[in-house]
């Protein structure tokens, strides 16, 4: 992994003095233009329309309504759909504020969700979010995305293929839906994480010494960013199951209290790749200071096994004239056969202390 500096996302400040719920657009743009669909079914109809140039008008009609809106750089779109259905005012800030946490909101007459879809990248290895809301009111629903990368592709296939009770069901259970299928890549990017949890064990213990602390460090905040996008999301889906809104459905309970598991599952596994990259963080400098006393432990050995020798070679080394068997032919012989008497003796002796 390349080594650069973490950069602190900083959350676009707001001009002062605006009034509550003027909508300002917060965020970086995503999309050259934005793109609206228009989704509208019943139980045997279903109707799509696309634009890049506005609204698409709805046909009248028993149908469930639903706009999708992916780029919410164009404060216009936003504004005529609030105008359409209604949506008040400070719900269309939030839903401008990219940098929104998730959070769960509850009117007369309809429910307001937002959260975050996450996509890991592999080459940068950093999870990215992005800004979903969803807004749904008497027999419609609006949702926004920042990216033209469609977090409900299964939600529209089911919608379109007929698949399951989605046309039999009204605006909550097309809301929980939406919200179900964003968590449900949460699992995705869960299991890309753990790869590189797993491969980065596998690095530490093979080769510590290339691997860096900014590695794991790395890591851990993209492990930060999970955590910061999902803990906020268990206390909005729970606000969801108990809503006392008209347009929830007794019958969309069940469902919601499926979501808020997932959501507790999740989070859990979040916890879990926290701790074990906090365990991590110690098995490396755990294998670096183990290499390291071996190194040490085998230089000391060296150094050990050198002292007898040095001291030989350095009696026999001084230029006095008067020593024994400083004249004898077979001196030299004689103190090599010493060393290495020396050198064995010492090693049998180590090994037999299992210092080797």
């Amino acid at each position: 992994m390349s080594k650069k500096l973490l950069k602190i996302k900083k959350r676009k400040p707001r001009q002062p003095g605006l009034p509550p719920g003027t909508p300002v657009f917060i965020g970086e743009q995503k999309v050259e233009k934005p793109i609206v669909t228009l989704i509208q079914f019943n139980e045997n109809e279903c109707f799509e329309k696309h634009s890049d140039n506005g609204i698409p008008p709805m046909q009248t009609g028993d149908f469930i309504t639903w706009y999708d809106v992916k780029g919410l750089h164009d404060i216009k779109i936003i504004d005529e759909l609030g105008e359409l259905f209604k949506v008040h005012s400070l719900v269309l800030e939030d839903i401008l504020d990219t940098q929104q946490r998730p959070k769960f909101e509850e009117y007369s007459d309809a429910i307001f969700i937002t959260l975050n879809a996450l996509l890991f990248d592999h080459d940068s290895q950093e999870v990215q979010t992005e800004h979903i809301a969803i807004y749904a009111g008497p027999n419609f629903v609006l949702s926004f995305q920042e990216k033209d990368d469609d977090t409900f592709v299964p939600v529209r296939e089911r919608i379109k293929n007929g698949i399951g009770r989605m046309r039999q069901r009204g605006s909550d259970y097309l809301a929980y839906a939406l919200a179900d299928s964003a968590v449900d890549h949460y699992f995705i990017i869960l299991d890309q994480v753990q790869e590189v949890i797993e491969s980065l064990e596998e690095e530490i213990l093979n080769n510590p010494e290339k691997l860096g602390k900014s590695s794991i460090h790395h890591l851990k905040r993209q492990i930060l960013t999970l955590r910061k996008s999902v803990l906020p999301l268990r206390e909005a889906v729970n606000w969801f199951a108990k809503s006392e809104c008209p347009i929830v459905q007794p019958t969309t309970d069940v469902f919601t209290r499926d979501l808020y598991d997932h959501i507790v599952q999740v989070i859990d596994m979040v916890e879990n790749y926290r701790d074990i990259l906090n365990g991590l963080y110690d098995l490396h400098l755990t294998e670096i200071g183990y290499r390291t006393n071996n190194v040490v432990r085998v230089l000391t050995i060296i150094s050990t096994i050198f002292m007898p020798l040095t001291f030989l070679v350095g009696v026999y080394g001084m230029n006095f004239d008067v020593m024994p068997e400083l004249r004898w032919k077979y001196g030299y012989p004689a103190v090599w056969a010493v060393m290495i008497v020396i050198v064995i003796w010492m090693l049998l002796y180590f090994r037999r202390k299992k210092w080797l």
